[in-house]
């Protein structure tokens, strides 16, 4: 080979990592071989996607949902290594969530330093458990387990690996995640790598995808789906024959009956929900089949995608509310004189930052017309029923009663006297007026019976909702171990209360008749 010749391939090598993972890595495969790291199918679209930000960019900032055994990781430590053994004074940082993971991390790229062909393996100054530091080009890699403090407070890094980050323990995530970030300049050539499976719609890891997904943090998002790997097929038997959800399916992604069957398979031995979690089909899958969902998460997701925006949003503007582009009210459905309407309300603090005070509107056909939210102090929330209950025809309101709610409910329906206040009698007690408590009060029986009636108003297919802000907190509520319903650590569930308390008091979904000049004549 030419001199010539010999430096258009060392700089292919070094240009384009394609090349350079089939002809220098060594990996070990499922089938415990150890083979040159030639690009999967799924491996080859992360690679696309990398290389089309760092084009456009200059660096890599990428967040990546895995499905099971794809080689993302395999593929994120070949590229770091790529990165770090060619290049000179750079700083690389491996962070998994667990110790053994972080070793097992680590062990991949002193692998990969050991079966390096010497031509393109550098001098190593220094190898330890933690830390690998190549001589002449005064670079290093080094790894941590999240969960200790500050892990990289001090250093700055040039590159980062940041592994199964939705594991990372709850009570130092976020420090951690962002001291990491901090760590990095966002300079031309950099580049963070955040990879992990779902755990949970909350967390650091699903804000740094949804910000991903929303284009606000510099990241850009990316995923996978499990039948893009070419693997995940199985010989189908002669009796095969396709359900109706899988007929949804081969309609959705095109999926082969080989395919189908492997779903098949896996979900006898491991459970639907496992499955989902383990083999996502889309990026909403992933995270919804992570939790224990209270609510069905495929019709939330369908919600979802049938949403509509809101026709416009209001403000309360002295004692009535008005349009506005910035109104705490929006509204999906044109006021109506002669409808009837219900309003569930949820009471908060009105802090900042803390939980949000709610009203749910439904009309009679159990559409969610209208939502109001925001952080208000508990009695001036009830100006806001009170507005919201006149401008909705004196629509009934029930409010909850526990803790703040009591100041709204009383300044409601006694200082403001509004007339369709929800009250209720106390069990044994006569039906006159001081008997009555105004409000809802939220207990360990009386929830449950608000929430199975919202599932089942939902699974009856009674209602009609385009809030995404509900729907997601739909997604989000969850039966926890020891049993009980609400939403996961880190979430609200403010527009599920009150949407259940509408539903509640409502008196039930009906089909107006039509009355035309036919019908009256053969009802008489």
């Amino acid at each position: 080979m030419t001199t010539a010749k010999i430096k258009a391939v060392r700089q292919r090598l070094y240009d384009d990592f394609s090349f350079y993972s089939k002809s220098a890595i060594r990996i070990r495969t499922k089938q415990a071989e150890v083979t040159p790291l030639v690009l999967n199918a799924p491996q080859s679209k992360l690679h696309d996607a990398i290389e089309a930000q760092r084009k456009t960019t200059g660096k890599v900032r990428i967040v990546i949902l895995k499905a099971r055994q794809q080689g993302f990781s395999t593929y994120v430590h070949g590229r770091m290594y790529w990165t770090l053994s060619q290049r000179h004074a750079r700083k690389g940082l491996v962070v998994a969530h667990q110790a053994d993971s972080s070793r097992t991390l680590f062990d991949m790229y002193k692998r990969t330093h050991k079966e390096m062909p010497d031509l393109l393996k550098p001098a190593t100054l220094y190898s330890s458990r933690k830390e690998l530091v190549f001589s002449q080009l005064d670079t290093g890699i080094q790894v941590a387990t999240a969960g200790g403090d500050s892990i990289s407070r001090g250093e700055t890094f040039t590159d980062a690996h940041l592994s199964e980050v939705a594991f990372w323990p709850k009570a130092t995530a976020a420090e951690n995640l962002n001291a990491l970030l901090q760590s990095i300049p966002d300079e031309k050539d950099t580049s963070i790598y955040v990879e992990s499976t779902a755990n949970g719609m909350s967390g650091v890891f699903y804000d740094l995808w949804c910000g991903a997904v929303d284009g606000t943090n510099g990241f850009i998002p990316f995923f996978s789906p499990w039948f893009d790997s070419p693997e995940y097929t199985v010989d189908v038997t002669d009796a095969f024959e396709r359900t109706y959800e899988e007929e949804e399916l081969v309609s959705q992604y095109g999926l082969s009956d080989g395919q189908l069957m492997f779903r098949r398979r896996r979900i006898a031995q491991t459970g639907r929900e496992k499955f989902l979690q383990e083999y996502p089909s889309n990026a909403e899958e992933a995270f919804i089949a992570s939790g224990r969902p209270v609510f069905n998460p495929d019709q939330i997701h369908r919600f979802m995608q049938e949403a509509e925006e809101p026709l416009y949003r209001m403000a309360l503007e002295g004692e009535a509310f008005e349009k506005h582009p910035r109104g705490e009210l929006k509204v999906w459905r044109e006021h109506e004189g002669s409808e009837r309407y219900f309003i569930g309300a949820d009471v908060a603090i009105g802090i900042k930052d803390g939980d949000y005070s709610v009203a749910q509107i439904l009309d009679s056909q159990k559409r969610l017309v209208a939502s109001w939210r925001s952080h208000v102090h508990p009695d001036y929330f009830a100006d806001v029923l009170f507005a919201l209950g006149h401008y909705y025809n004196e629509a009934r309101i029930c409010v909850e009663n526990n803790n703040h709610g009591l100041l709204t409910a009383i300044r409601l329906g006694r200082d403001l006297a509004y007339p369709n206040t929800y009250t209720e009698i106390g069990e044994g007690q006569l039906n006159d007026r001081d008997s009555f408590t105004i409000g809802f009060r939220t207990t360990s029986k009386s929830k449950p019976l608000i929430i199975d009636r919202l599932r089942a108003a939902l699974r009856e297919d009674e209602m009609w909702i385009s809030d995404k802000t509900t729907l997601q907190e739909m997604l989000q509520y969850i039966v926890t171990e020891s049993g009980s319903m609400e939403a996961e650590e880190g979430c609200h569930d403010d527009t599920v209360m009150a949407l259940a308390m509408a539903n509640h008091i409502h008196d039930g979904k009906f089909t107006p008749i039509k009355v035309t000049d036919e019908f009256y004549i053969k009802a008489i």
